[in-house]
């Protein structure tokens, strides 16, 4: 047989995966196999060629070794120009077990794990910053008891499967292969029940609602999840139960903004605040508190609270407050506030730069553009 690079037989790059490297091998053997290529004596040479690369590259092993190697690490062990009748079997059933309905390696006989669920589970800021136990419902399978699980009817039990001999597997022949396929008269479960429990009908299982009570620790965030072990759906055949796993969902804030340990607040002061100065409270998740707001404020200044914010759920130093200050326009004047701004305006005029020094350094700049413009 000819000793081409595994990757170049396969067509696939040094760093593909296991899925790449399957769907590869699946194509080529589709078009080579000796079922399909009777009259093509070369079919035959490239399908097993393709195999022999395919048992290399899906081993890590074997795989690591002929990466650093090439094929005197590999001689011998990949199957060469014959395969043993397991070996060539299992990868038969590896690759194309869910066209023939096989489960590729072993079957679904006996207990089953139960699948595991997802519960969303929504929260206000505050009982995510300060933890809380809350009670929820959950609708999930759980395990019949009248039957135990089992499927039938109390005081009997299931029997093994004559057509398989509970293996819940069956060995059907496709052509040049012996392809394994889920059992038609047990479904793949190795027994069956003749008297069916008649709570469940004979399904070992019944949708029902559990209420559970989750405690939220302090700190947690959208996105975290809490996991309750043996909380899922009950497992088939009498399978152990799988897991429950709560996901945080934090509401948003008429006030508050979150970003990982901090908060963020919008704290709206008036002019004549800002201009003075003065002492305002602003709100915080534990209660008002006193800010000072010195003389000359100008919007969007940021002030920092420390301390304030919120203790992460994995540990670390508390998240502080940030109040973003914000200078409100006054709407609505009557006559006699009119004159005083307009007269506050003209003394403010009359003060030059150092009142309003942002806003000549503007006007600074914009002359400055437009006289460089003429030259």
């Amino acid at each position: 047989m000819s000793k081409r690079d595994y990757y170049e037989v396969l067509g696939v790059a040094q760093n593909a995966d296991d899925k790449e490297i399957k769907k590869a091998y699946r194509r080529i053997a589709m078009k080579y196999h000796p079922d399909r290529n009777s009259d093509d004596p070369k079919a035959d040479e490239k399908f097993k060629e393709a195999t022999e690369a395919y048992e290399v590259l899906t081993d890590s092993e074997k795989r690591s070794a002929y990466d650093r190697f090439g094929h005197s690490a590999v001689d011998g062990s990949a199957g060469g120009g014959g395969f043993s009748e397991g070996g060539f079997s299992d990868i038969f059933g590896d690759v194309f077990g869910d066209i023939f309905g096989g489960g590729g390696r072993g079957g679904r006989s006996g207990p089953q794990r139960g699948s595991d669920l997802r519960y969303t589970l929504d929260i206000s800021l505050e009982d995510a910053v300060f933890g809380k136990t809350v009670e929820i419902k959950v609708p999930t399978l759980q395990a019949c008891d009248p039957c135990d699980g089992t499927g039938a009817k109390p005081g009997t039990s299931p029997k093994t499967c004559d057509t398989c001999g509970g293996v819940g597997q069956v060995r059907m022949q496709q052509g040049f292969f012996q392809v394994q396929q889920t059992c038609p008269s047990c479904r793949g479960r190795g027994k069956t029940i003749t008297d069916p429990c008649t709570s469940c009908r004979g399904q070992g299982r019944l949708e029902k609602t559990k209420t559970l009570s989750v405690k939220v620790p302090p700190g947690v965030d959208t996105g975290d999840r809490i996991r309750l072990s043996g909380e899922g759906e009950a497992g088939p055949n009498g399978g152990p139960n799988g897991d429950l796993f709560v996901e945080m969902s934090v509401r948003q804030h008429p006030i508050f903004e979150r970003d990982g340990k901090h908060l963020y607040c919008e704290v709206p002061i008036t002019f004549s605040d800002a201009a003075l100065g003065g002492e305002l409270e602003v709100p915080t998740l534990e209660g008002r508190v006193k800010l000072k707001i010195p003389e000359g404020t100008q919007t969007g200044k940021l002030f920092r609270l420390r301390g304030k914010g919120v203790k992460p759920v994995r540990g670390g130093t508390v998240g502080d407050l940030l109040c973003k200050v914000t200078v409100e326009t006054p709407v609505e004047l009557t006559k006699h506030q009119r004159e005083l701004l307009q007269q506050l305006q003209v003394s403010l005029s009359e003060g030059g730069k150092k009142q309003s020094p942002k806003q000549n350094s503007w006007f600074e700049g914009v002359k400055n553009f437009f006289d460089d413009m003429k030259l």
